[in-house]
């Protein structure tokens, strides 16, 4: 007798797991809930298993039933991978990929990585720059099938692997009074002061107050909020107040002598760029892998 349940069933199972009840995980499969029951009762009679406790208040697995989820997750995830695989061979070699990414990630990671995939997997993609955000968003919506978003965010239950760091400097325009600072300003000396800013929403935002908190003190201020890295920059070069932005984009600035790093003191202002998905740990077969397997590649 085969003891092994076929996949929906195996599906089913989990969704009662993950959702509470038989009649959640009914309604994430398609179907009713009356034939959901039947089909649980089925494995459970299959495997000669109690593998769910029934109440009114909704249903719980037992410890048979969440060793059989546990053992079969490799299993779904692989089924899971073939399918798409399967989707993937019957469309056009070089499809679309699309990527939405944070500012950021889009302006200094994504470019090179993009032209890669195009001359070695021959894969064409269309990128949408937003806010980190607007990425998840579009990536839990489906309007994304990968994502780009830099510094700390709930990703709820997407997938996510790093694939670059960086670290925010303060910069500030050459006569702004704190490049005349022959010490390191604190973070109470930093926050009182409004300072030019991303707008909320922002991976760039999110790191700088994350930082001013963990310190005890409130973050700073904006005098000014813009939306775009590029437009930061020309801000403060033209005298709008200093602004904390990554170290990658400022460089150039800073090497030229139009804009200056000040110096701060104690605040944590790394960060990674994490790329995220839907579906499970490993990225789906395909253009998404093809990526992120060049990302890994060049990362550093």
């Amino acid at each position: 007798m085969d003891l092994l349940p076929d996949l929906p069933a195996l599906r089913l199972l989990t969704d009662v797991a993950r959702l509470g009840s038989i009649g959640a995980a009914a309604r994430a499969a398609g179907i009713s809930q009356q034939s959901a029951s039947e089909r649980l009762r089925t494995v459970e009679a299959q495997t000669g298993l109690v593998l769910i406790r029934r109440a009114t208040t909704g249903s719980t697995l037992t410890a048979a039933g969440r060793l059989l989820i546990e053992w079969s997750r490799p299993l779904l995830e692989q089924a899971d991978e073939i399918d798409l695989a399967l989707r993937t061979l019957r469309e056009e070699h070089s499809r679309e990929l699309r990527v939405y990414a944070s500012m950021t990630t889009a302006e200094f990671v994504l470019p090179r990585l993009l032209v890669r995939l195009r001359r070695e997997r021959d894969t064409t993609a269309s990128l949408h720059a937003t806010n980190s955000e607007t990425v998840l968003d579009a990536v839990r919506g489906g309007l994304a099938d990968v994502g780009f978003i830099e510094g700390p965010a709930d990703l709820g239950r997407l997938a996510s692997r790093v694939v670059d760091h960086d670290v925010l400097v303060l910069v500030a325009e050459p006569g702004d009074p704190w490049l005349r600072r022959r010490r390191p300003l604190t973070a109470g000396e930093i926050a009182g002061r409004r300072l030019t800013s991303r707008e909320p929403g922002s991976g760039t935002r999110q790191v700088v107050e994350n930082a001013f908190r963990a310190l005890g003190v409130g973050p700073p201020g904006s005098e000014v909020e813009l939306t775009t890295t590029a437009a930061i920059l020309a801000a403060v070069r033209a005298g709008s107040p200093p602004t904390f932005v990554s170290g990658r984009a400022a460089r150039g600035e800073i090497e030229a002598g139009r804009l200056g790093e000040v110096a701060t003191s104690g605040l944590d202002l790394r960060r990674d760029f994490t790329a995220v998905w839907v579906g499970s740990a490993r990225p789906p077969a395909g253009p998404v892998r093809d990526l992120l397997g060049i990302a890994a590649g060049t990362s550093g």
